[in-house]
């Protein structure tokens, strides 16, 4: 991670550049690094800022999205944020989406990619065997069109994850809450301007998962990105930037 942590109020975040709010939110088994070449560019014009969610440290019973749109939520009021631009991939996405029924008056726009929140195929249908280096190697893998994205150093973050009994506890907890947490009924309450950057080739929360957010979200758009899967932001950074930037422009953000 070549941005410096900050802590405070007990949250650990990397803020970068001026201006306009870019809150980036990560996913399930993501993290800081996932964001990297987004931060670099975005840093320029606008104050990018990226909390650590923390997933593992919530009492189990208390694991769930709505838990982490709490924790979103203090840590905005800390930092005193106002007409944030949120950005969420995967979990990020769907925490973002509960966040935004709840504080709408807090967001001047959203962007998702690869959101839960209607539909996600975690792993491929199954849990990673804990024991098996190669059976996660080729879960992570599959997270990706192309899965030399996949490097050595984030399949041994994620094995090293799931070999952690209190983690993988709080994995599943989390997991299960977002499968339950099914937003269709309630996104037509979503009046803030929506883009949807997407994956053609995403497995976990397929095509059709962002045609149907297209479809229920009052103010939305869809842009799709070739040869790409779950995570757009790093697979095609670039292309992920200039559809972001298209979108801030169009809006006057």
């Amino acid at each position: 991670m070549k941005f410096a942590l900050k802590e405070g109020h007990g949250f650990t975040y990397v803020e970068e550049g001026e201006g306009q709010t870019l809150l980036l939110l990560h996913g399930l088994m993501g993290g800081l690094s996932n964001w990297e070449i987004v931060i670099e560019e975005f840093k320029k014009k606008y104050r990018v800022i990226l909390p650590i969610l923390p997933i593992y440290e919530f009492p189990v019973l208390t694991t769930g999205v709505k838990t982490l749109s709490k924790f979103v939520h203090k840590f905005i009021k800390f930092k005193k944020l106002e007409d944030v631009v949120l950005l969420g991939n995967s979990l990020g996405g769907h925490v973002g989406l509960v966040y935004s029924l709840a504080h709408p008056d807090k967001l001047k726009a959203m962007v998702l990619t690869g959101s839960s929140g209607l539909y996600e195929n975690a792993f491929g249908g199954s849990f990673p065997r804990r024991e098996s280096y190669d059976f996660v190697k080729e879960k992570v893998e599959y997270t990706f069109y192309d899965p030399a994205v996949a490097t050595p150093e984030l399949i041994a973050e994620v094995y090293k994850t799931v070999n952690d009994r209190n983690a993988v506890i709080r994995l599943l907890a989390m997991a299960k809450s977002a499968i339950r947490h099914n937003m269709k009924a309630d996104l037509h309450k979503i009046r803030i301007p929506v883009s949807l950057i997407w994956g053609r080739n995403d497995k976990i929360t397929p095509p059709e998962v962002a045609e149907e957010f297209h479809q229920l979200l009052p103010d939305s758009e869809l842009k799709w990105i070739d040869n790409c899967g779950h995570a757009p932001m790093m697979e095609h950074p670039h292309e992920f930037n200039r559809l972001l930037k298209d979108f801030l422009d169009t809006r006057n953000i």
